[in-house]
């Protein structure tokens, strides 16, 4: 069976849906960028209602942009959980306020903590655990906190590669998670397999790390754009499959979908029920309509936005 489907599909389709796919896809989240927010006009022409949007905070990004970008989400009716980057926040003060501006300006109670992107820490935090400590999130009401999962190892954690130190990080996070009173889960970096996926998440509850998964899939894109994130996110072996597709030129021009990767874990999860992982978390790397018209052609009722076109 190929991992990949090729086609181009730019409208929303009427047909039928796989069921174990639409109740798969039910709940899904996505992430945003100020930057992308902005080319989009009405989010709920897009999404469901309560979609969950992350707003991913690169490097550079004003934190006043961040914000404005999570009141217009609130504002529409979604609930946002902006990145908390440990290593571009500068020290506690400028933790709490950050978590104010939020909450003060957008009604944010939710957010993803992440070491973040860059090498060097800008001030006193290297990782998100350290974020945790400050007790700042709980001090503040904040009601859900996702922090990183990561399928295919982190080779920016465990540097000689194996998942030693990913796993003790996650052995950390299963007690806090036990103290906070904020529901806490796995947000993960995305990749192309189902099988690894699988095996990973039950690595992990054999492991006794029982926090809900949220299971990173990138959104349908152009295959050298996705090749592109995969090798800058550090995306691991599953990059093979893309890396063999792109050595067919006449599909390197043709976007990427993930419709076999996402229906083999719906028939898993379907098969499985206390299977660990409860959601999908979309990268729309071929842009936010993209990815929701690949939702909700596949999704069915489940993905249905707000205000269908």
């Amino acid at each position: 069976m190929a991992l990949l489907n090729f086609k181009k599909r730019e409208t929303v389709e009427n047909g039928p849906v796989n069921p174990t796919v639409e109740a798969f896809l039910k709940g899904y989240s996505i992430e945003v960028m100020p930057r992308t927010a902005e080319k989009v006009e009405d989010f709920r022409a897009l999404l469901p209602e309560g979609t969950r949007v992350y707003i991913a905070h690169i490097e550079g990004t004003p934190i006043e942009d961040m914000v404005a970008t999570a009141k217009r989400l609130a504002a529409e009716g979604y609930p946002v959980m902006p990145h908390f980057p440990a290593r571009i926040i500068k020290d506690a003060k400028t933790l709490e306020n950050w978590i104010a501006m939020y909450q003060g300006e957008a009604g944010v109670e939710q957010a993803l903590l992440l070491a973040g992107g860059v090498a060097e820490p800008h001030g006193d935090f290297h990782c998100s655990m350290q974020l945790m400590e400050t007790g700042l999130f709980d001090k503040a009401g904040f009601k859900r906190l996702h922090v990183a999962g990561h399928p295919e190892g982190n080779k920016d954690i465990d540097p000689k590669g194996g998942d030693a130190n990913v796993m003790d990080a996650l052995r950390w996070k299963q007690k806090f998670n036990e103290t906070t009173d904020a529901q806490m889960a796995l947000a993960t970096q995305f990749c192309f397999e189902a099988k690894p996926i699988i095996a990973w998440a039950n690595g992990l509850k054999d492991a006794g790390i029982d926090l809900p998964i949220h299971i990173g899939i990138a959104g349908p894109a152009k295959l050298q754009t996705l090749i592109k994130f995969a090798i800058a996110c550090g995306v691991g072996p599953s990059l093979k499959v893309l890396q063999k597709r792109a050595m067919d030129v006449s599909k390197l021009l043709l976007p990427y979908e993930p419709n076999d990767v996402v229906t083999e874990l719906a028939a898993h999860k379907a098969a499985n029920p206390d299977f660990n992982i409860t959601n999908v978390h979309f990268f729309p790397l071929g842009g936010i309509k993209t990815n929701a018209t690949w939702a909700i052609n596949n999704g069915g009722a489940s993905t249905r936005p707000v205000n269908p076109t």
